[in-house]
């Protein structure tokens, strides 16, 4: 066995037949540029589809004064889902139950006393 001092005091043993692995660091911040990429990922098919559609109409950029300029009119239209249910007929299997006596092995435990 050997000790390392790691860089912020501490120390970890480390059995010389076998190679050191560097401890597994948390990495937050990758999980979440992956979860905002997959969410531009999704909008950006939902519109690629037709799922989502948005016109904009007319607006003028700001102008460089106390007044600023209008901003533009959109308006998004998004398809509408349609959730029912029908009517078929389907062959379900009928189950049966009887009571029936068997033999069913028993497990016990016999004190020497």
């Amino acid at each position: 066995m050997t000790e390392i001092r790691n860089p912020d005091g501490t120390t970890t043993r480390v059995d010389n037949n076998q190679p050191y692995v560097e401890p597994r660091r948390s990495n937050g911040g990758t999980m979440i540029a992956v979860v905002l990429i997959a969410i531009v990922a999704i909008v950006g098919v939902l519109f690629a589809t037709g799922f989502w559609s948005a016109s904009v109409k007319g607006g003028n950029l700001p102008t460089v004064s106390v007044k600023g300029g209008d901003l533009p009119d959109v308006n998004v239209k998004s398809k509408e889902i349609v959730v029912g249910t029908t009517k078929t007929s389907v062959t379900v299997p009928k189950l049966e139950t009887k009571k029936t006596t068997i033999d069913v092995p028993t497990v016990g435990v016999k004190d020497d006393k």
